[in-house]
């Protein structure tokens, strides 16, 4: 692996502890990272339950991942699932994957919180403009929630 690539990497810089991760980890192992999502650029707010399953190790295309890896990753889409319909007024939860923007294994999973209009379902349900929305101190307490659910229900 190119060390310039995983210098570049925001979510290495995240897993080495680069950047300021609001309540920490939710789960964390030899093999992946659960986390909620930063504050970007100017935010202020962030979309309550907008987690990311992350491979610890830099890999840029999902057919790269060992098996246990993407085993590991596929349990904690479930659990994180869980977690999320059990602690948050959301109805259901997405899973999805982009790996353009940032070369590095990561998994949205996202609720949609009960009323969310047809129009902001799927990828847009973080664009719903009465969506529940945190700052640095609802992000922190959401991610200590849902590390406790997970805790105490694994």
């Amino acid at each position: 692996m190119d060390n310039n690539i995983e210098n570049d990497c925001v979510i290495c810089h995240k897993h080495r502890g680069e950047l300021k991760l609001f309540g920490g980890f939710i789960h964390e192992d030899d093999l992946i990272a659960v986390s909620h999502s930063l504050l970007w650029g100017e935010e202020t707010t962030h979309y309550l339950g907008h987690i990311f399953i992350e491979s610890k190790r830099h890999v840029p295309e999902y057919a790269e991942l060992t098996d246990e890896e993407a085993q590991r990753i596929g349990l904690y889409i479930k659990r994180v699932s869980n977690a999320l319909l059990n602690t948050l007024d959301v109805d259901h939860v997405y899973s999805f994957m982009f790996v353009d923007g940032v070369p590095h294994i990561h998994v949205h999973v996202i609720g949609r919180y009960r009323g969310a209009p047809r129009e902001y379902w799927g990828s847009k349900v973080d664009e719903w403009p009465d969506a529940p929305k945190g700052s640095e101190e609802e992000l922190t307490k959401l991610t200590s929630l849902l590390r406790q659910y997970m805790i105490e229900h694994i």
